[in-house]
């Protein structure tokens, strides 16, 4: 049994799941295979049909449902709705363009006729992590079905609750089996991944899980796409606007969800010459836009952590910055009716004076802290922007849109955010993956659609066709 505690109140459990043993899993992708036979052979239009229902289902319940988003993650409860509203957004927009993109594309010309087909793998494992479990769930949802898989979902033990409840939303639209849920720990999720009757695995999450994942699949050439994490630079270039709103904008960045993103803002450098009006200026910013406290209290912009683990290892990242001459400046002010002892909460902080080597600076420290570096030439903030071996997001900011925009090209990263970063930045449209040791393949866009279905080919050349000029027997292609 799972039993899951509030961050906000450690005391207090909110709800529990049961573990799927291996035997569990087996029976479930097997249902899944056998729902896939059915499934599949519905058309594209049943099938956007039933997802924009289950779209209008989880809209209706997103009041309460971000309740309890709030109390099992703690996600404050305005970022819980957003979640989980955004959520519904995107199933929507995945009706709205899945029909075009996942059509045949066929060509009967001089050459012959080729016909390129989009068809689905058949069960998907979609592995998914706790710090945004119903997007990050649904990325996967929406485009594997509209394709004609079925999929079974095992998220993080650490928030099994309200993508359990979202799953049972859109399966109330859905026939039988086609969308089902296991919880568990590596054990579940082995036997999900290993299983022989999963055709792909979709997996979002950190690189040390990761390399299990996509050793358990290669065992039996499963393919995957891994969403990892990432170390996200943002640099301002001398020019940059360092306005009010850019520094809300650039502050949210980094601690929504108390800084526990993958593609949040986690090194800011910033040009020597503006150092210290860019301090002043995210100070201030902070002390707008931060306040800590519980997730379900009115105004609280960041909520706890996670679990004590991560306050300890963000506590530790700290510790050793400051004892190597950096500065921990607090931010931002807290709620005053939480009780910051009851639950996991750290005080969000901007490092100053870092050195480079500081582990802060080369690892994801994934909680509200974030090291500020000083430059003083272009190409060698490039240069420490582009170090180490995550690629996932970066940002740049200038008031010349065409100059961030070069520089932008010379980030090795997968999605790189013009004066913003974070959600603020993303759009629908747009394919976001890594680079590098942040992973491979794409969600959202087209390419996130394109996932989820394998091209096969039928083609009929001209030259044997009734009259055409047959090729040699074993002639190459001209």
């Amino acid at each position: 049994m799972i039993v899951r505690e509030n961050p906000s109140r450690s005391s207090e459990v909110v709800g529990q799941v049961e573990v799927a043993c291996p035997a569990t899993v087996d029976r479930v992708v097997r249902r899944a295979e056998a729902a896939y036979r059915r499934w599949s052979a519905t058309t594209i239009d049943e099938r956007l049909a039933a997802l924009r229902a289950g779209a209008d289902a989880l809209t209706a319940r997103i009041d309460d449902l971000a309740v309890l988003l709030a109390r099992e993650s703690g996600k404050v409860r305005a970022d819980s709705a957003g979640e989980l509203g955004f959520s519904a957004t995107y199933l929507r927009w995945v009706t709205a363009h899945a029909g075009a993109v996942l059509a045949d594309d066929e060509v009967d010309d001089a050459a012959g006729r080729l016909i390129l087909r989009r068809r689905p793998f058949g069960v998907i494992a979609a592995v998914t992590p706790w710090n945004a479990p119903i997007i990050l769930a649904m990325l996967k949802i929406g485009p594997a079905l509209a394709a004609g898989n079925t999929m079974v979902v095992k998220p993080s033990p650490l928030a099994p609750l309200t993508i359990s409840a979202v799953v049972e939303i859109l399966s109330a639209h859905l026939p039988a089996d086609v969308l089902q849920v296991v919880h568990g720990d590596a054990e579940a999720g082995a036997a999900l991944v290993g299983h022989e009757l999963v055709a792909k695995v979709a997996f979002t999450g950190g690189g040390a899980a990761a390399r299990h994942v996509a050793a358990q699949a290669a065992t039996r050439t499963t393919p995957t796409v891994l969403e990892l994490g990432g170390n996200d630079p943002a640099v301002f270039l001398p020019d940059a606007d360092l306005s009010p709103t850019a520094m809300e904008r650039l502050v949210m960045a980094s601690f929504a969800t108390s800084g526990q993103v993958c593609m949040a803002a986690k090194r800011l450098y910033v040009p020597d010459s503006r150092h210290d009006e860019f301090v002043e200026a995210y100070v201030a910013a902070a002390g707008r836009v931060l306040r800590t406290g519980d997730a379900l209290a009115d105004g609280v912009t960041m909520g706890p952590m996670i679990n004590a683990a991560s306050v300890a290892r963000v506590e530790a990242l700290v510790a050793a910055a400051v004892a190597d001459g950096a500065r921990a400046l607090p931010l931002g002010g807290t709620d005053p009716g939480t009780d910051l002892d009851g639950g996991y909460f750290l005080t969000p902080t901007l490092l100053v004076d870092v050195p480079e080597q500081a582990a802060v600076v080369g690892e994801e420290q994934f909680g509200p802290t974030v090291p500020l570096l000083r430059y003083t030439d272009v190409e060698d903030v490039l240069a420490r922007a582009n170090a180490g071996e995550l690629g996932l997001g970066a940002s740049v900011w200038s008031a010349d849109e065409e100059r961030a925009v070069e520089f932008a090209r010379r980030f090795e990263a997968g999605f790189v955010f013009v004066n913003t970063h974070n959600r603020t930045g993303l759009t629908l449209r747009a394919p976001f993956g890594g680079v590098k040791r942040s992973g491979y393949g794409r969600e959202y866009g087209e390419e996130g659609l394109r996932e989820y279905a394998q091209t096969c080919v039928i083609h009929a050349p001209a030259a044997f066709r009734p009259g055409g000029t047959a090729l040699a027997a074993n002639a190459y292609p001209a």
